[in-house]
């Protein structure tokens, strides 16, 4: 296991997942950015969650509802018990955010693989192109979700009105407004550039390595106590990007490697802060 973090048995070495992969109990989930990403190379024993099709209504924004992932979780053989690790793509923002997801409806034992696919990639560990398993059907009752760790539009707003602590974990040219999206990536819909007035950048991906792993322990203090001025115990902090995937990689971060108290994930993010009326946003440019 990872050494990284005050609650080290979240993160998972992928030394560990080779090694208790095949565990009754444990279910290796696979969530990616690229949809196709899967059926071009998986660990073997993994299942798939697609984070459009499996974890979003297909007929409002929002997420599936209790009783739906309730199902979905039986249907990957998944069990109130079971360990999930999760890992993906792009240094396990999706893995975070699938995690985020699982926690949101209460799901005990969340573990994510460190690196992600880059790390079992490097670590020259097989993919294979073989169908989804097909586990036997869990048992699986879901809770009602967890509203401690969602941020909505309403609450964020009076968040930012009282001064209190947000992360944009955005790049800094989508922080600044010089940029309304990711470099490289199409335009997402919202139709002004800039950041929520009050909120600090710190880049999701600075607390990562190279390799995809996780920063120290003492690393990430630097960058987000040291430099960023964040409490572990008080008010709210609340974290956003432009969907709300990379900030379930801070939230994460934060939230169970760091140790701090209260922390939310706004998963409306710039997508709907930069469309709303009424509310204000800040440029640098």
């Amino acid at each position: 296991m990872s050494t990284t973090s005050i609650e080290s048995e979240l993160l998972v070495s992928t030394d560990w997942v080779d090694e208790h992969r095949n565990d009754d109990n444990v279910r290796i989930v696979e969530s990616d950015e690229d949809l196709l990403l899967y059926q071009q190379g998986h660990i073997r024993e993994a299942v798939k969650i697609d984070w459009q099709t499996d974890l979003q209504d297909q007929t409002i924004r929002d997420y599936l509802s209790k009783d739906r992932f309730a199902q979905l979780c039986a249907s990957k053989g998944i069990s109130n018990d079971t360990t999930v690790v999760f890992y993906g793509d792009k240094n396990n923002w999706w893995a975070c955010h699938a995690f985020w997801a699982f926690k949101l409806f209460g799901h005990d034992h969340c573990w994510i693989m460190d690196g992600g696919r880059r790390r079992w990639e490097l670590d020259g560990r097989e993919f294979v192109r073989e169908p989804e398993p097909d586990y036997p059907r869990g048992t699986y009752a879901a809770k009602d979700p967890d509203l401690s760790i969602r941020a909505f539009r309403d609450e964020v707003l009076q968040h930012q009105a009282a001064g209190k602590s947000m992360i944009d974990v955005r790049s800094p040219s989508e922080y600044t407004g010089e940029l309304l999206h990711m470099e490289d990536y199409p335009q997402e819909g919202a139709l002004r550039a800039g950041h929520i007035p009050g909120a600090a950048n710190v880049p999701w991906s600075r607390a990562v390595n190279d390799d995809g792993t996780v920063k120290s322990e003492a690393e990430l203090e630097q960058i987000y106590l040291n430099e960023a001025g964040l409490k572990r115990e008080g008010d709210t902090i609340i974290v956003y990007c432009r969907i709300g995937e990379r900030s379930s990689h801070t939230w994460f971060v934060l939230k169970y490697l760091l140790g701090f108290d209260n922390v939310k994930n706004y998963d409306g993010s710039w997508t709907e802060w930069g469309n709303l009326v009424g509310v204000p946003i800040e440029k640098n440019v």
